[in-house]
């Protein structure tokens, strides 16, 4: 891997695509290197894991209820013994003000199923701003590929 890295390649893919699938050496480095170059190139960015996404499009976009983690012995009173539903804002929310370019990182994105894949890739296509690049795994060399193209594979 070089030790410069313009990202000017990886940010024209991004753009083309909308969404990438993103393998990268497990030494890691070359992920926040992308990112900033990301950053300074006017995204704004934010990280996050794809484990406990749930419903993508209704944690990324939409006001959606949480259930709190059930911590063994509880009364079943009036939340019942899942606990009460807490409303959270959507991740990206304050991201999408404005009109700046967002990119959202997912981390771990080797635990998503296709249909979860395919519903982000059809969410980029609904909001123009939005662009995914979802970590799939680690590789010896630093690679990228539309996440379409994985998906239909």
């Amino acid at each position: 891997m070089p030790l410069l890295l313009s990202g000017r390649e990886f940010r024209q893919d991004l753009e083309r695509a909308g969404a990438l699938a993103f393998y990268a050496p497990l030494e890691g480095g070359a992920e926040t290197r992308l990112l900033r170059r990301l950053r300074a190139a006017g995204y704004r960015a934010q990280i996050t894991s794809a484990r406990g996404l749930g419903d993508p499009e209704a944690y990324l976009l939409q006001l959606h209820g949480v259930r709190p983690p059930h911590l063994g012995h509880q009364s079943v009173g009036r939340g019942a013994a899942v606990g009460e539903v807490q409303r959270v804002m959507p991740q990206l929310g304050a991201l999408l003000d404005g009109d700046a370019p967002v990119v959202l990182w997912i981390l771990e994105g080797q635990v998503l199923s296709n249909a979860e894949l395919a519903s982000l890739v059809a969410l980029t296509r609904r909001e123009p701003r939005l662009r995914l690049v979802v970590e799939m795994g680690g590789a010896r060399a630093l690679r990228w590929r539309p996440l379409e193209e994985l998906v239909a594979a």
